[in-house]
């Protein structure tokens, strides 16, 4: 659920805190933070957050944001890539850009792009792959491959019996691997960065 509006805007300045800091300030330097006059306004405000599942308390009694704080805000309407659309300033429930993108943590991986071999694919240098190990793909699939010894994002493809890799690049050559072809893991999202 989201929280009221003035909830929302302090809890829009310990998001911008958190993410210069790596951590939540103290109770004093919140209250500063946020232009709180009093400790027992500040820890209201804390309570408030922690009953609507925005932070809790660690075993060492420091507060800590939970999964929820990292959510960001959801418009209720979608944006056309066509003709415009009427404007609604509602926001449904928060999306954790995590949870969204990563089904298995303990298996997931970010990699950068380099280079262009990917580009009519919509993969760019310098965006992210967000990449889930496994050692198996489909043909179709974007991979993150070892052929020959060396790592490449290409889409995996068959022919015949044998696998190979085919760029999304007219410019660059299909690749068959010479030795070996091993799968690291199959790109499941990407991350750019406008």
């Amino acid at each position: 659920m989201p929280p009221p509006n003035k909830d929302r805007d302090y809890l829009a300045k310990l998001q911008d805190y958190y993410a210069d800091f790596r951590c939540l300030p103290s109770y004093a330097s919140m209250g500063q933070l946020l232009g709180l006059a009093s400790k027992s306004a500040v820890s209201a405000l804390v309570k408030r957050l922690q009953l609507q599942g925005f932070l809790e308390t660690s075993p060492d009694k420091r507060l800590v944001p939970t999964k929820s704080f990292f959510g960001r805000p959801m418009a209720e309407d979608v944006v056309r890539a066509g003709l415009p659309s009427e404007v609604h300033d509602g926001m449904q429930e928060a999306l954790n850009i995590d949870e969204y993108l990563i089904d298995k943590p303990s298996e997931t991986v970010l990699i950068e792009v380099k280079g262009d071999s990917m580009i009519e694919a919509h993969i760019q240098e310098g965006d992210i792959a967000v990449v889930e190990k496994r050692l198996v793909a489909n043909p179709g699939d974007i991979v993150v491959a070892i052929v020959d010894g060396e790592f490449t994002l290409k889409y995996l493809e068959k022919d015949g019996i044998h696998y190979l890799l085919r760029p999304g690049n007219s410019a660059y050559p299909v690749i068959r691997p010479t030795q070996s072809l091993q799968i690291f893991g199959v790109m499941v999202g990407l991350i750019r960065k406008m």
